[in-house]
């Protein structure tokens, strides 16, 4: 496997480009995370780190971000989330699955909401959805099972800032759909191969990856 340790932004730019998609924590691939190669202060420690550097990844690479394996979070370059995303949408674009039975209306409601008005961070997003305690329930869940299935993407981070102009906070996620963010790269190419193909593709680049992975573990992993 390539080895690395993470011990500056561009360190963890480097990693995101070389793997082609890097989770955050630690799963049921041993090594396939962040977690388990930076530095210990620069993870929940006491300097900006892994988390500060979410949104300036994202914009350095032009990559895709979300809870995408196991309902956490990675890194995923363009070329490889076309294949992600062919693969987990099964064929289907938003409109065909939901129409199929296959989406549930919460979901639609939500995904058409922030089609409508992206990019939107999550604030106003939930605003706008009326999310809140006595109103309309199930944000997260929505929005995650969206982001795993590939019709959403995490497309920036942006901090509340005090009267002074100082950043404070964790970073508040600004939602899209990856046909906004990717644009016709992404939207020409989506959908060029059969999704199993997609799969095989995704397949053999973790298996050069990781050699002797076991299957189980690959298809854990990719579903």
């Amino acid at each position: 496997m390539y080895d690395f340790y993470i011990r500056s932004r561009k360190d963890l730019e480097d990693a995101v480009k070389t793997l082609g998609f890097l989770p955050y924590f630690k799963n049921g691939i041993s090594g396939f995370s962040i977690e388990e190669h930076i530095a210990p202060e620069l993870w929940f420690g006491s300097e900006e780190g892994a988390w500060e550097w979410k949104g300036p990844v994202i914009r350095s690479l032009g990559c895709g971000y979300g809870k995408l394996f196991g309902k956490k979070a990675a890194f995923v370059m363009p070329e490889w989330y076309c294949h992600l995303a062919n693969y987990r949408r099964d064929g289907y674009d938003f409109d065909a699955r939901y129409d199929d039975g296959l989406a549930k209306h919460s979901d639609k409601v939500l995904f058409e909401l922030l089609d409508s008005n992206a990019p939107i961070i999550s604030k106003r997003l939930k605003k706008l959805g009326d999310y809140r305690k006595g109103g309309v329930k199930g944000f997260d869940t929505a929005v995650t099972r969206l982001q795993e299935q590939c019709y959403v993407l995490i497309s920036d981070f942006t901090y509340m800032t005090d009267k002074n102009g100082r950043q404070y906070g964790w970073g508040v996620a600004e939602y899209s759909t990856p046909e906004k963010f990717f644009g016709d790269s992404f939207t020409e190419n989506v959908y060029s191969c059969e999704p199993h193909e997609s799969f095989e593709i995704l397949a053999q680049h973790l298996g050069g990856l990781f050699p002797g992975l076991d299957e189980k573990a690959l298809k854990a992993f990719l579903k």
